[in-house]
């Protein structure tokens, strides 16, 4: 009895697993498919758009040690400014807990870098993905950005993008070596399978909201 109700098990945990992976699969070839060609990785060969919208991620990682894709990502932000590609940056992350706020500091590490303030918008209800890039058009009326982030997530940012109505290219910043990014990208794998159901069953933003003017930053 206790054979036969393992080897179920086994079967079972089997087609799980199989399943799983189909999944995994599916969802990376759409995912990437969506960005085929519209990715780049040198400031001089990517064409301008009017505004970038970079995407948050924490300052500082849990043991309080600088976060290389934030860092990577605010370099990589700065650099398309200055060298004109974009007029405007909408920084976007979450900042529902006190002392956390992703948009506020990544506007602050630009400035450091030299961006003009006024040319920093915050997006500060940017809770995931998905929320940043539809805000980007439904709140900021951005429909023709680039977005800023790691390859990985460009390419599933553009996914979102192009389901939603937006002409979006990426602008890859920094890789981060394998050591440090290994759980970030592994988490990547489960990401674009609950992004693609997101976006077959029509899932929205947390907040949406009044519009706002992205040029009339103080």
């Amino acid at each position: 009895m206790k054979t036969k109700l393992f080897k179920r098990l086994f079967r079972l945990g089997l087609l799980f697993t199989a399943a799983c992976l189909l999944l995994i699969g599916a969802a990376n070839i759409l995912i990437r498919s969506a960005s085929k060609g519209r990715l780049y990785a040198d400031v001089q060969d990517i064409p301008h758009r009017p505004a970038a919208l970079v995407l948050g991620c924490s300052r500082q990682l849990a043991n309080g040690s600088p976060n290389l894709f934030f860092i990577k990502r605010v370099d990589a932000a700065a650099q398309l400014f200055h060298a004109g590609k974009v007029d405007y940056l909408l920084v976007s992350g979450d900042n529902r807990f006190t002392h956390y706020d992703e948009a506020t500091d990544m506007k602050n590490a630009l400035v450091d870098l030299g961006v003009p303030a006024d040319r920093v918008a915050c997006d500060y209800a940017g809770l995931r993905t998905l929320d940043s890039v539809v805000r980007a058009k439904a709140v900021f009326g951005q429909t023709n950005i680039t977005v800023v982030s790691q390859r990985f997530h460009n390419q599933r940012a553009l996914y979102i993008a192009q389901r939603h109505g937006i002409d979006a290219i990426g602008f890859n910043a920094g890789e981060v070596v394998f050591r440090h990014s290994f759980k970030t990208k592994l988490r990547e794998q489960f990401a674009r399978v609950k992004t693609v159901l997101d976006i077959w069953f029509g899932k929205r933003p947390r907040h949406l909201g009044a519009p706002v003017d992205i040029t009339a930053q103080e």
